[in-house]
């Protein structure tokens, strides 16, 4: 994870999920209206596979992770799950396939700065992630008939 740290984690978290929300939406814009699942494609580059895990009035859980074939199998990393909360237009990390979730890591709810940071470095990520998936041009569809 990122070493870099920030003076203010508290006002940097809060900044980076509204970004993450944006750049969310801007790689998926009908991710309100999509099914179950999707899947992202572009060419030359590997899919990006969405579930959504959980649909409620006012938040999205979805899983979104890169689908690498391989030989005689499937790779899906990073495996980010992320809380996306519409009515706050707010998107954060929960957790991902190298991390365990916050409430995992942190059962003593007495260590909130070391909560925050921790939250700070999953959502720093998937900044970082998503800029990176939207220098690319993916496509998604409720199944994969996206021309690419």
């Amino acid at each position: 994870m990122s070493q870099l740290r920030p003076v203010n984690t508290s006002l940097c978290l809060e900044k980076i999920c509204e970004s993450n929300y944006q750049k969310l939406f801007r790689l998926i814009p009908n991710l309100r209206s999509l099914g179950k699942t999707a899947i992202g494609q572009t060419q030359n580059r590997p899919s990006l596979h969405l579930d959504i895990l959980e649909r409620n009035p006012y938040t999205l859980t979805i899983e979104l992770s890169h689908c690498f074939e391989q030989p005689l199998s499937r790779l899906l990393a990073p495996a980010v799950k992320i809380r996306v909360y519409l009515d706050a237009q707010l998107a954060e990390v929960i957790r991902d396939h190298d991390r365990p979730a916050v409430d995992r890591v942190y059962q003593n709810l007495g260590k909130a700065l070391e909560i925050q940071e921790y939250k700070w470095r999953l959502n720093y990520f998937l900044q970082k992630w998503l800029d990176h998936c939207l220098k690319t041009e993916y496509c998604f569809s409720n199944t994969a008939d996206c021309l690419i």
